[in-house]
C-alpha cells in the first residue's frame, strides 16, 4: 500500500514538473515575441509609428517677421510696423488642467486662476476675461492686438485651450504727407500701391518658425526641446524724398488748385544734378493709415500715372532739338506772320499780332506757336520723333513706383498732316508731368540727362546700408546748346510771358504750357495747365514742375507760374542756396522795334501782356468736330491751334 502512494506521489510530481516546464516555454516564448516587437516597434518603426507620436506632441506656430520702415531722406519715419497679436480661445476645452513645471513637478491650474492670470498678463478686467472663456464656441476672441511683450506673458501661464494669432499694424506717422508716393497695405496684409508695393519683396523679410512639444492634455512641456527657425525681418527702405520740400509742395498745389476748382494739381520737385526726386506732391491724396475713405484717383502719385498733353512746355525740347541740329540760335531773327499756314493746316497764336521780326529767344519767351513751327518744319518729321524719342517721351522713367505710364508718341509715319506740325508745341503727344520735368532736368544739367529715382538706399536689419545704384546720365545735347536754352528759359521768366515765376534773389529759368484735357465722353472739355523751371539759372541745382488739371476760370488768368514761385523759393531757401549775384541774360525779343522806347516797344509786348505764366488756348474754329481718339491723334480735329 505504502509503495503503492509512493508511486503515485512520484507521478504527481513528474506531472507537475512537465507542467512548469510548459509554464516557462510560454513565458520565454512570451518575453520574446514582446522583445522582437518591442525592437520592431522602437528600433525598425516601419509603421512610423515614433514619428507619429512626435508629430502628435508637437506644435508649430508662426513668428512672423517684422516687415521693414519706409523712411525719408533724413530718416523720418514715413511707415513703420507694430508687431501685435489677437489672443483666442477654445471655450470648450476651458477646464482644470495640470500645469508641469520645470523641475518635474505638476500645479493644478482651475478655470478660475487662468482667469485672474490672463487678466493680469493683458491688463484687463477680471469679469471681461470671464466671459471670453465661458461659452461654447471653438473660437473666440479674448483680447485683440495685444504687444509680443503681452503675449508672451500669455505664452508662459501655458494654458492648453489659449492661442496667439500673429497680427501687426502698419501706421504711418504723417498720415496723408506723400500718402501716393508711400503707399498703403489692405486688409489681409497685402501690399497696396507707392513704395509698399513697389519694394514689397525688400520690406517683407521671411517668417520663422517655432516647434514645441505638449502634454497629453494639450499643457506645453517646458522641459522638452524647442526648434525654431529664424525670423528674418524685411530690410528698411530710404527715399530721396525730403518730407519738409513734400509738406509745402503738397500745401501749395492743394491751395492752388482748391482756388481754381480744379480737378487735380501736382508738382515735383527735382534734384538737377542727380535725378533724385525730393517731391511728388499731389492736391488730393490717400491717407495710408485709412485709404478706404480715399476716391481711386487718389491712391497714386498722378506726375508718374497720368499722361497729359504737355503744350508750349514741349517748346523746349523743340528749341534744344533746333539748336543742335544747328539751324537755329536764341538770336535768329525770324519774320513771323500774324497767322502760318503750311501744308494747307492753319497755325495761330494766343495772342493777336501783325507780322513781327522776332528773335527766336522773343518767339519761346511769348510763346508763339507760328515762329515755333516756322522752325520746328525744318527737321523732318522723322527727326521730330527722334528728337521726342532721344528725351524720353513715349517710354516710362523707371522710377520706382507703380502704375507709370509711358506717355503716347505715335510713330512719325502714323502722323496725320496737322499732327506733324503741332507735335513742335506739345499737341498730339502725351506724356507724364515727371517725364515733362527730365526734359528740363537734362537742360538744367548741362546736356546730360538722369532717369528720376525716389530710393535711395535699402537699409538691413542690422542696420548696413546698401546705396541703390542711380542711372548713368546720357548726354542729349550739348552744354553749349544747353546754355543757349537756359537763356532763352531766363528771359522767358524776365521779359517774356512768365514774370510771376520770378523768385527774389534768384535767377529763374522756365516755361509756361497749356493743353485741352480730353473729355472721357469723347472730344475736350477743359484744360490742362503747366509751368516747369529750375533755378539758379547760372548753376541749376532744382527742378519744380506744376501741373493742374482742368482749372476752372479764364485760361488767361489761371496759369501755375505763382505756385512754382512759392514752392522753387521755399526749396531753394530749404536747403541754403546762395542768392544769385549775376545779372540776369538779356536778348531782344524782337528786332524790328526798339523795346527799350514807350511807344515803339508797346507793341513788342504783346505776347507779354499776358498774365504771367499762362498761355491761352485759341480755341476751336467754328464747325470743328472734336475727334475722341488719343493723344496721337487728337491734332488733327484742331484747325485753330492752341498754345499749349
Amino acid at each position: 500500500m505504502a509503495r503503492a502512494r509512493s508511486s503515485t506521489g512520484r507521478a504527481l510530481a513528474d506531472r507537475g514538473i512537465g507542467r512548469s516546464h510548459v509554464g516557462l516555454a510560454l513565458v520565454l516564448t512570451l518575453l520574446l515575441v514582446l522583445g522582437v516587437r518591442l525592437v520592431w516597434v522602437q528600433g525598425l518603426d516601419v509603421g512610423g509609428r515614433a514619428e507619429s507620436a512626435a508629430a502628435e506632441r508637437s506644435r508649430t506656430e508662426t513668428v512672423p517677421a517684422l516687415r521693414g520702415e519706409i523712411r525719408d531722406a533724413d530718416g523720418n519715419v514715413l511707415a513703420r510696423t507694430l508687431q501685435r497679436y489677437d489672443v483666442t480661445v477654445d471655450q470648450t476645452l476651458v477646464r482644470e488642467f495640470q500645469r508641469p513645471r520645470a523641475d518635474g513637478t505638476s500645479e493644478t491650474v482651475t478655470p478660475t486662476q487662468a482667469v485672474y492670470r490672463l487678466a493680469d498678463a493683458l491688463d484687463l478686467p477680471d469679469t471681461e476675461v470671464k466671459d471670453a472663456l465661458d461659452g461654447e464656441e471653438k473660437f473666440a476672441y479674448v483680447a485683440r492686438g495685444v504687444t509680443p511683450e503681452q503675449w508672451n506673458a500669455v505664452r508662459e501661464i501655458g494654458l492648453p485651450y489659449v492661442y496667439g494669432q500673429p497680427t501687426s499694424d502698419r501706421i504711418y506717422p504723417d498720415g496723408p504727407l506723400a500718402g501716393s508716393v508711400v503707399g498703403f497695405m489692405g486688409g489681409d496684409q497685402e501690399a497696396l500701391g507707392g513704395i509698399e508695393q513697389s519694394m514689397d519683396e525688400v520690406l517683407s523679410g521671411t517668417d520663422g518658425r517655432r516647434t514645441y512639444e505638449i502634454s497629453a492634455d494639450g499643457v506645453r512641456i517646458p522641459v522638452a526641446p524647442t526648434e525654431e527657425t529664424p525670423v528674418e525681418d524685411g530690410s528698411s527702405v530710404r527715399l530721396s524724398l525730403d518730407s519738409e520740400v513734400q509738406f509745402f509742395a503738397q500745401e501749395a498745389v492743394t491751395a492752388r488748385a482748391q482756388e481754381l476748382d480744379a480737378e487735380w494739381g501736382s508738382a515735383v520737385v527735382m534734384r538737377i544734378s542727380d535725378g533724385a526726386v525730393l517731391a511728388l506732391a499731389d492736391s488730393s491724396t490717400v491717407d495710408p493709415n485709412d485709404p478706404g475713405a480715399a476716391e481711386a484717383e487718389d491712391l497714386a502719385a498722378r506726375s508718374v500715372t497720368q499722361a497729359v498733353e504737355p503744350g508750349s512746355t514741349q517748346k523746349i525740347l523743340t528749341a534744344a532739338a533746333a539748336v543742335e541740329e544747328g539751324l537755329v540760335t536764341p538770336h535768329t531773327e525770324i519774320t513771323v506772320p500774324p497767322f502760318l499756314e503750311i501744308d494747307g493746316e492753319k497755325i495761330t497764336d494766343a495772342f493777336d499780332h501783325g507780322e513781327q521780326d522776332r528773335t527766336f529767344a522773343g518767339i519761346i519767351a511769348d510763346s508763339m506757336n507760328t515762329g515755333t513751327v516756322m522752325v520746328g518744319s525744318k527737321l523732318t518729321p522723322q527727326q521730330r520723333h527722334d528728337w521726342m524719342a532721344r528725351f524720353g517721351v513715349g517710354e516710362a522713367t523707371g522710377i520706382e513706383l507703380p502704375g507709370e505710364s509711358p506717355g503716347i508718341l505715335a510713330p512719325a509715319d502714323q502722323w496725320d498732316p496737322r499732327q506733324q506740325y503741332t507735335v513742335l508745341f506739345g499737341q498730339g503727344v502725351a506724356q507724364t508731368p515727371l517725364r515733362t520735368a527730365t526734359i528740363f532736368q537734362a537742360i538744367g544739367n548741362g546736356g546730360v540727362q538722369v532717369e528720376p529715382r525716389i530710393v535711395d538706399a535699402v537699409i538691413g536689419p542690422d542696420g548696413t546700408e546698401n546705396a541703390v545704384e542711380r542711372p548713368e546720365g546720357e548726354r542729349i545735347v550739348s552744354e553749349e546748346t544747353a546754355q543757349q536754352v537756359l537763356d532763352m528759359m531766363e528771359v522767358t521768366v524776365t521779359q517774356g510771358g512768365a514774370k510771376e515765376a520770378a523768385v527774389e534773389g534768384y535767377r529763374v529759368g522756365g516755361k509756361t504750357g497749356t493743353a485741352e484735357a480730353p473729355s472721357a465722353e469723347g472730344g475736350y472739355d477743359g484744360y490742362t495747365t503747366s509751368f516747369v523751371g529750375v533755378a539758379p539759372i547760372e548753376d541749376p541745382q532744382y527742378l519744380v514742375a506744376v501741373t493742374m488739371q482742368r482749372p476752372e476760370g479764364d485760361v488767361r488768368t489761371i496759369g501755375t507760374t505763382a505756385t512754382f514761385s512759392t514752392i522753387m523759393g521755399q526749396v531753394l531757401r530749404h536747403y541754403g542756396v546762395p542768392p544769385s549775384t549775376t545779372e540776369p541774360v538779356e536778348i531782344p525779343l524782337r528786332t524790328d522795334v526798339d523795346e527799350d522806347d514807350p511807344e515803339t516797344g508797346e507793341d513788342a509786348a504783346a505776347g507779354a501782356q499776358e498774365p504771367a505764366g499762362d498761355d491761352d488756348p485759341a480755341g476751336q474754329q467754328p464747325g470743328a468736330d472734336p475727334a475722341p481718339a488719343g493723344a496721337a491723334d487728337r491734332s488733327a480735329s484742331r484747325p485753330v491751334d492752341e498754345d499749349g
